[in-house]
């Protein structure tokens, strides 16, 4: 799948979901108290059906019964589902209680028929259900008279089981095995099969089932559907999400990642639509319902070995276009409106260049004959990457086709090379269980960047991958509640935790273990050793073990790579505990040591497992030189090359091009030769370094490992520093919600101001002009066009005059004329500021267009709204405030408004006022889901036990009694908080006292 957004990680179960397992949990409350045995309360026969379903199984709408769909002769026969009789109970434990499938079959190949029940002129249909056929080929290894494999959600009409099958070609049955019971272990989504005889070693068998489940609407798993509108008119369609375990939810499987098999898929559908599957379509015949209403029946080819989470359908009425690449058809499917517009011409032009640089990098050709890419209206997940049927959100795929910018460009291209990475690290070789998912995911994010340099060469990679994964995953990673990068998900006591495996942790910690390993092997091997692990390891399952042994075959195999210790030595170290070690380098004894990085650091803080070392290579540079490799893989050791002079030109850093996972830290004579060295010549130090040094040092400072002061010297040269990405990171660190969102911390203002806007007005000239006289110029500036909005920002804030001159300017252009786009960098900062610095009438206007503005802009809206917060008069915001708890329908949808305006320093003091005159309005409006940030804006500045006294007494009034230790434990720790931010905003107040 795609690296997970912004908005969060891809771990939610939808609203049908939870509703079906409401409905479960009554129906085994009821079993429960039936029977005399109290702990089988989580299994369920057969009859019950499945969890929370209605019995809607082959029956079409209108409620006729279907003529079944014939997969093979057998198939014809009478239903065969065993009858549960009322005193049945299922064993008190067993293998269904386990997360992982007992070893007793081995999935060899699907026959899998699929009829959703959707006609275009039902449109908008409130619940939609499909049926199904599945006959899945088996081999026995273990006898046994109990069979388990993976079901959710799904209603049964038949349960077959056949065999053993001759040993021919065509797997002819020669007998059937009786079935006597079929029940649900509910925990762990399994369906039982209680066996009248004994399967046997080594022979096949054939499962037969026939059931029925539902089309989902508001979650992207399983079958799912997507209302939208095309061409003036509402249209649907169906998709598929199978990955992790949603396989289950569509048909009854062997739902694991290593338990591959071959899938002859048949998709029956309503004519006016088309269908698409994993292979290329195979034929197409014509069935005809009870009700006269003729279906086309759609047959694909046979996949190659694949998992469960792999198989994928859609069917719809969209358009594609296509190209082709050494032969093969790559075609992009979207919304008729979308084609016409050309919006998918950006992705149909790229992919195929990527497939084919993929294929060249690791000499092993993509397998498939086709591939098929389709942008869905809404995709919950970005986009994944099953074999031959990508799938997307139109978000993550079009582009309109006079954006030049590189930022949305590279964005695109970024998720596409991501997918199809996928088709030889997940599609090709597939981790063995999911505790490697990092083998995919951070494989995939890593060639990326790859990807991206190929078609952008004059892109700084270093400080891309920087700021796209490194950045955030550092910040996120810690030694106490971190999780490694491979997890034992065996210890999962549910299947919905392995969702949560989908995270940054997976994706950029997983590419950045992949960068480092490239670091210190180099490409040469690092590339060669890949090609072995996927040539080794084609059509089947991989574990990280695997891989670290193909890594250690291409060191063995040369004598110019010297490592002190094994491949797997060295990334378990990394992989199997969470966190990162803190390198810090005494330069006048050259002692070196690491530690873990603890979030706030305390005294004599306790260690954690693994006895918190890692091996860690240095790459390091002295002087602007780079120096040999040198590792660390003890607590402490002296390298005595690294001990610095007196000399006014010597310094050091470690960690060159920041490619290992660590963050670095120097004593304080190391600090200071780093800060002179800034102020004396700063190109001496590379971008990158200047950077790392910024990130560094202030995250350090926060969690106190270096004072903050020491952080603060580093900015010191920044009137020199033409580098837009180095501005971010010091004003990001510098003005954030830490500093700002305390309106009493008024002291630090007119410091910061008088100390930025001293250093800012260089960078600001150059890019400032940019803007007025040609914004397009910045669209091959990758990392201007992910920084500029913060400077932009930040220059406004501090009062800086042609910045706000600027913003009035571009405002009223858009005003007289909103076909003048504002440009999109500064689309939020300018819209905020022509509201700040205009009157009621800009704010009217604003108001009028948002509530003209179709909610698909959604980006756009949520601009708007936080613009018409920005302004300075409290009778505005209260305006603001009362519309939206009063206007019915509302027109911010659930968009908390009272939060929006208090995230600003004026309107934090008007949004308290209106909040605790308006509380109980204001909760019936946005719900007592939103206490929480509720709290947050009552008691942003609170810092006295006094004052959090005061809130609660007020709070005591408004709230319910089981509301209440909530509510005061936010206070108490907002209160804590703000005390620990005023001791450091004192100290930077202090250095910045002495240092204007």
């Amino acid at each position: 799948m795609s690296p997970p957004s912004s908005s969060g990680i891809y771990v939610s179960r939808g609203v049908a979901l939870l509703l079906a397992g409401l409905m479960a949990t009554l129906l085994l409350v009821l079993v429960t108290l039936a029977t005399l045995y109290g702990n089988c309360s989580r299994v369920q026969p057969l009859e019950q059906h499945s969890p929370g379903m209605k019995n809607t199984a082959l029956s079409p709408p209108g409620g006729q019964e279907q003529a079944p769909p014939t997969l093979t002769p057998e198939a014809a026969r009478e239903p065969a589902v065993a009858t549960t009789s009322k005193d049945w109970q299922p064993p008190l434990s067993g293998p269904w209680e386990q997360l992982r499938l007992p070893p007793w079959l081995v999935p060899l190949h699907y026959d899998l028929e699929l009829w959703p029940w959707l006609r275009p002129d039902d449109l908008p249909s409130p619940s939609l259900t499909f049926t199904g056929r599945v006959n899945i080929t088996v081999r026995c290894t273990e006898a046994t008279s109990r069979l388990l494999l993976h079901s959710f959600l799904l209603n049964y009409k038949r349960v077959e089981v056949w065999g053993p099958l001759a040993l021919d070609n065509r797997n002819a049955t020669v007998g059937r095995v009786p079935v006597d019971n079929v029940w649900f272990a509910l925990d762990m989504q399994y369906m039982v099969l209680d066996l009248g005889q004994a399967l046997q070693p080594g022979s096949r068998y054939k499962l037969n089932l026939g059931y029925s489940g539902q089309v989902l609407q508001h979650t992207s798993e399983g079958l799912f559907l997507n209302f939208y509108m095309d061409q003036g008119e509402h249209r649907a369609l169906i998709a598929s999400q199978m990955e992790p375990t949603f396989a289950r939810n569509v048909f009854p499987c062997f739902d694991e990642p290593a338990l591959k098999a071959t899938f002859n898929i048949t998709i029956i559908h309503h004519p006016g639509y088309v269908t698409l599957s994993n292979m290329p379509q195979l034929g197409q015949s014509e069935r005809i319902d009870v009700n006269g209403s003729r279906w086309k029946v759609t047959t694909f080819h046979t996949t190659p070995r694949m998992p469960t989470y792999l198989v994928a359908l859609a069917v719809c009425d969209f358009d594609h276009v296509s190209r082709t690449e050494r032969g093969k058809e790559i075609r992009v499917w979207a919304r008729k409106d979308g084609i016409a517009n050309g919006n998918v011409d950006f992705a149909v032009n790229i992919t195929g260049p990527i497939f084919s640089f993929l294929e060249d990098l690791f000499n092993i050709s993509y397998p498939l004959p086709k591939t098929d890419i389709i942008a869905l209206p809404t995709f919950d997940n970005r986009a994944m990457e099953n074999w031959g049927l990508l799938i997307f959100d139109e978000a993550s795929l079009l582009l309109e086709p006079d954006d030049e910018l590189t930022e949305r460009r590279a964005m695109v291209l970024s998720i596409i090379s991501h997918e199809v990475g996928h088709q030889w690290f997940g599609n090709l070789v597939t981790m063995s269980w999911w505790n490697d998912i990092w083998l995919n995911e951070g494989f995939a994010t890593y060639f990326e960047l790859g990807i991206i340099n190929y078609f952008y060469p004059k892109l700084p990679k270093n400080e891309i991958f920087f700021f796209n994964f490194l950045h955030g995953v550092l910040r996120e990673d810690h030694a106490l509640e971190s999780r490694a990068v491979s997890t034992e998900v065996e210890n999962f006591t549910e299947t919905g935790e392995i969702n949560e495996l989908f995270d940054i942790y997976t994706y950029n910690k997983g590419a950045c273990m992949a960068r480092m390993l490239n670091s210190f092997l180099g490409q040469h091997l690092f590339i060669n050793a890949l090609k072995s692990y996927l040539e080794t390891f084609s059509y089947s399952n991989a574990e990280q073990d695997d891989l670290w042994r193909h890594f250690q075959m291409v060191i063995d195999e040369q004598n110019i790579i010297n490592l002190p210790t094994t491949v797997k030595s060295i990334m378990d170290s990394w992989t199997y505990q969470g966190g990162f070690p803190v390198v810090t380098l005494n330069v006048s004894t050259g002692i070196m040591r690491q530690e873990p990085f603890y979030l706030e650091k305390a005294e004599n803080q306790i260690l954690v497992s693994h006895n918190n070392t890692w091996i860690v290579p240095i790459f390091w540079m002295k002087n602007g030189t780079t120096q040999p490799l040198v590792w660390l893989d003890k607590s402490n050791m002296v390298f005595p090359e690294m001990q610095l002079s007196d000399t006014d030109g010597d310094w050091v850093i470690l960690n060159l091009n920041v490619t290992g996972y660590y963050r670095v830290n120097y004593d304080e004579l190391g600090w200071k030769k780093l800060s002179q060295q800034l102020e004396k010549d700063p190109k001496a130090i590379p971008v990158i370094h200047r950077l790392q040094l910024v990130s560094d040092a202030f995250a350090l400072s926060k969690n106190n490992y270096i004072e903050i002061e020491t952080a603060l010297d580093l900015t010191k040269y920044l009137a020199e520093e033409d580098e837009i990405l180095v501005w971010f990171e010091v004003l990001v660190n510098l003005i954030n919600r830490d500093v700002i969102s305390d309106v009493n911390n008024f002291a630090i203002y007119p410091l910061l101001k008088k100390y930025l806007l001293k250093r800012i007005n260089s960078i600001w000239s150059t890019y400032s002009a940019i803007i007025r006289e040609n914004v397009t110029g910045l669209q091959d500036n990758y990392l201007a066009l992910l920084s500029l909005e913060k400077m932009f920002e930040t220059a406004c804030w501090l009062g800086l005059e042609d910045c706000l001159q600027l913003s009035k300017e571009l405002f009223r252009k858009w005003m007289a004329d909103p076909d003048t786009a504002i440009p999109h960098l500064i689309e939020k900062v300018v819209l905020c500021n022509g509201i700040a610095l205009g009157s009621d009438k800009e704010w009217d206007f604003l108001l009028r267009f948002y509530i003209n503005t179709t909610e698909e802009e959604e980006e756009g809206r949520a601009h708007l709204i936080y613009a018409l917060s920005c302004s300075k008069e409290p009778w505005t915001l209260n305006r603001f405030m009362e519309y939206a708890i009063t206007m019915s329908p509302s027109p911010f949808n659930e968009t908390n408004i009272i939060e929006v305006v208090a995230s600003l320093e004026v309107g934090w003091y008007v949004a308290k006022d209106f909040l605790i005159n308006n509380w109980l309005a204001v909760i019936e409006r946005y719900g007592p889901q939103t206490l929480d940030a509720l709290v947050w804006v009552i008691g942003r500045t609170v810092s006295t036990d006094l004052q959090v006294m005061e809130l609660q007494r007020f709070l005591g009034t408004v709230l319910e009694e089981h509301q209440r230790p909530a509510a005061h434990a936010k206070l108490q720790a907002i209160k804590t908080e703000n005390l620990k931010n005023k001791k450091r905003i004192a100290r930077m107040a202090e250095w910045l006292r002495k240092n204007t």
